[in-house]
């Protein structure tokens, strides 16, 4: 958005010339500053026509063919349009609240970091080094801080995402897996899947104040968005904790699939939806649907083979699950309840994806600049800018500019699939208004 503003500035610093400098009656300064002001609405209008209503991306982390990978997928398409290398295994991704940057646990053999991807230009632009087996990964709701857990260890490790250093260590005392930070930032939840319970942490102090107790091995946890509950998956009691963030008090237990891994709540809270990953003897492959009204399950979404992440769009109208051993990525249309898309990279598969994360609505400029999200499926955005370590990884992304077939659809692209492109923004209708106004203005000060 700053790099908009600084244009929409430049544009009409070039394309108007200064009123002062020209000699002139009060009528026709008036009607003067009316043109100047019609003119600022009308190109305004023409500068936020360009810069609204691109979809998010959603990010997949992946062992990756030659190297371990981030893919990116643009939601108004579904397609590819980024792969973005990383170092050591990524597991579990966020992404900022403002969708700038992307947050990566990549544990390996002889790293333990956290790797900060940009996503104006879809390269790694930081590593952070964490110690330990990182596990998984949160933002707060500022965006100013980033928390990881430790598989190995009973620390959460706290990052400073303005330095991209480590500025703290909170002790849960206990080995946890999961870690989610309320809305309004003033509380911490973690799962402790070893002794089935559920850390609250002061934000401020980074001390526990409670522990709650669940069901057995509490592996995921996502909050509504009004911040007055927390969902917990529970990996070897099949069902999902309902926790009453007023009380810290469980309320209610919902019965789900085999094994339910991750969780994600939707946009206006109706709704939560769990992968149910299963088991090595029999793999999981559907998604439950919770109304958290009821705390029911009001539908069950055949996906693929053991899903394991889940994530929704902004707009709450899909949502996206990795299928680990499917080696690809479900879409499923939330009024329907059905998978509308199956995505893909093409001639290469996506190598056992595990988490998701899905950024905000991304904004463009006019001049196509900078991160370029037009719905063009054929257009390449972000390969040419990702650093491959070898020529053969660059191939593998190179079908982006020669074919569109990066996605399977069960019934083709759902009514609604590209709203997000369609609609006119409220700012967009507001400026029109004001238009409307203006010249109105004018003409009557003309009679």
């Amino acid at each position: 958005m700053k790099k908009s503003k600084t244009i929409l500035i430049t544009l009409l610093n070039n394309f108007f010339v200064p009123l002062s400098s020209v000699r002139m009656s009060n009528k026709a300064r008036r009607e003067g500053t009316l043109i100047r002001a019609f003119g600022i609405t009308a190109l305004a209008i023409l500068i936020l026509v360009g810069i609204t209503g691109a979809a998010p991306f959603a990010y997949v982390t992946s062992p990756g063919i030659a190297t371990e990978t981030i893919f990116v997928i643009d939601t108004a398409t579904n397609n590819l349009k980024a792969v973005v290398p990383v170092e050591g295994w990524p597991r579990d991704i966020a992404v900022n609240p403002v969708g700038t940057k992307v947050y990566v646990v990549t544990p390996g053999i002889s790293t333990a970091t956290v790797s900060v991807i940009d996503t104006a230009t879809n390269k790694v632009s930081a590593t952070v080094d964490v110690g330990g087996y990182p596990m998984q990964v949160a933002v707060n709701p500022a965006g100013t801080k980033v928390y990881v857990t430790d598989r190995d260890g009973t620390n959460i490790s706290l990052i400073d995402t303005s330095t991209n250093t480590l500025m703290a260590q909170i002790n849960v005392g206990m080995i946890t897996r999961n870690v989610v930070i309320s809305p309004d930032e003033k509380k911490i939840y973690a799962t402790n899947p070893f002794n089935n319970t559920i850390s609250v942490i002061d934000a401020i102090t980074n001390k526990v104040i409670t522990t709650i107790s669940v069901e057995n091995s509490p592996y995921e946890v996502a909050f509504a968005p009004d911040g007055n509950k927390v969902y917990v998956t529970n990996l070897d009691s099949n069902t999902v904790s309902v926790i009453d963030t007023a009380t810290d008090n469980v309320t209610a237990t919902v019965s789900v699939g085999n094994s339910p891994s991750d969780i994600a709540v939707s946009p206006d809270g109706k709704k939560a939806y769990v992968t149910n990953s299963g088991n090595y003897n029999d793999p999981g492959n559907t998604v439950s649907v919770i109304d958290t009204v009821t705390n029911t399950v009001t539908a069950t979404v055949h996906v693929g083979i053991t899903p394991l992440g889940v994530a929704i769009t902004p707009d709450g109208k899909k949502v996206y699950v990795t299928n680990a051993e499917s080696d690809n990525v479900s879409v499923i249309d939330t009024a329907t309840n059905k998978v509308i898309a199956t995505v893909n990279s093409g001639k290469y598969t996506i190598n056992y994806p595990t988490g998701v994360a899905i950024g905000p609505i991304i904004y463009t400029n006019m001049t196509g600049q900078s991160t370029r999200t037009a719905s063009n499926a054929t257009e390449d955005i972000g390969v040419e800018e990702t650093e491959f370590s070898s020529s053969e990884e660059k191939k593998a992304v190179e079908f982006n500019n020669s074919n569109n077939n990066n996605s399977e659809s069960d019934n083709g692209n759902s009514p609604g699939e590209n709203d997000s492109s369609k609609n006119i923004s409220t700012p967009g209708f507001l400026l029109f208004e004001s238009l409307i106004c203006l010249y109105g203005g004018w003409k009557f000060s003309k009679k």
